[in-house]
């Protein structure tokens, strides 16, 4: 809305404003980069309201050509693994009554990645149980093109969810490592990670090849995950407020990870490697992505001045 003065008289005026693709490329090079909406909008003067609603449209969009075209990857070995997070507040101050209710409280974001390509096959947003591990593992068995090594770490629902996806047609291990408390004083514990004095492997199906049974990859992508979004830094409120805005944040990072960066060790990018891009995608290639989802704009019948808007003389 804007005022325009026309003939001595001052009348509102309605003008609609699009950001350009230059201006999309942008900003969704800052939101891959880490920064967060609050930055965003500071460092490029655009409202808050117009970053978030190009958040949700390119999350749509990504979400969408994930799922279409990440298929029949020609994929060895494969590695899952949860990373945590909390989206409103964390699960200790959640308030009675909305405890246990999903979108709030502690969030887990399943992941898993083919050793070597590096691609992430599948993610899903979700709580760390039984029901979202069956739905995760489902989802990742439809992308394979024949059968594969998976490992994972020791969590007892992958066990039921393996089984319910593959039956027997896969080479499936469990790496389980052992936790001993972190060095030092304990002041200096507190924000420190247990220190790994162990681990063990396990075959649970099939005949997966020992010297492969790692989850090192998938733990790597979860670190570059924490670094690489602002909503997974820890001791900041920079958190996640809307479960919804987490998941599109996640789509974006998944889609420029995958299509649009080149992997150090590869010199090409995950989805190059795997076979299912081949190019390079910049970020304009990814909003042209997110314009072509976008649905066609509504033709406005002839306009009416309304009575909020005519003159009033004393």
């Amino acid at each position: 809305m804007t005022l325009l003065k026309q003939n001595g008289h001052i009348e509102l005026g309605v003008t609609m404003n699009k950001l350009d693709r230059k201006a999309r490329a942008q900003i969704l090079g800052m939101m891959v980069e880490g920064m967060s909406m609050q930055s965003i909008t500071r460092m490029t003067g655009v409202s808050k309201n117009t970053v978030a609603k190009l958040l949700k449209d390119a999350g749509e969009a990504f979400i969408a050509y994930h799922d279409a075209n990440v298929r029949n990857v020609k994929a060895k070995r494969v590695q899952c693994d949860e990373i945590w997070s909390f989206c409103g507040m964390k699960e200790k101050n959640v308030p009675a009554p909305r405890r246990g209710q999903f979108g709030i409280g502690d969030v887990y974001t399943w992941t898993g990645i083919d050793s070597e390509s590096k691609m992430i096959l599948s993610w899903l947003v979700g709580r760390r149980d039984g029901e979202y591990a069956k739905a995760f593992i489902a989802d990742l068995a439809e992308r394979f093109a024949g059968r594969v090594q998976l490992t994972t770490d020791g969590l007892k629902a992958y066990l039921a969810a393996v089984e319910d996806a593959f039956g027997a047609d896969i080479d499936y291990a469990m790496l389980v490592k052992l936790y001993g408390p972190a060095g030092g004083a304990a002041q200096e514990r507190r924000y420190s990670p247990a220190e790994c004095c162990g681990a063990i492997k396990g075959t649970v199906c099939g005949s997966p090849d020992e010297k492969h049974v790692s989850t090192s990859h998938v733990e790597r992508q979860n670190l570059s995950m924490r670094m690489g979004m602002r909503r997974f830094t820890r001791l900041t409120n920079g958190f996640s407020k809307k479960i919804e805005n987490h998941e599109y944040a996640l789509a974006i990072y998944f889609m420029h990870y995958n299509f649009a960066r080149i992997h150090s060790s590869l010199r090409v990018s995950p989805a190059m490697a795997a076979g299912v891009s081949d190019k390079l995608w910049s970020l304009d290639d990814l909003v042209a992505l997110v314009e072509a989802n976008e649905p066609p704009p509504k033709k406005r019948g002839p306009y009416k001045k309304r009575a909020s808007q005519l003159v009033i003389s004393k």
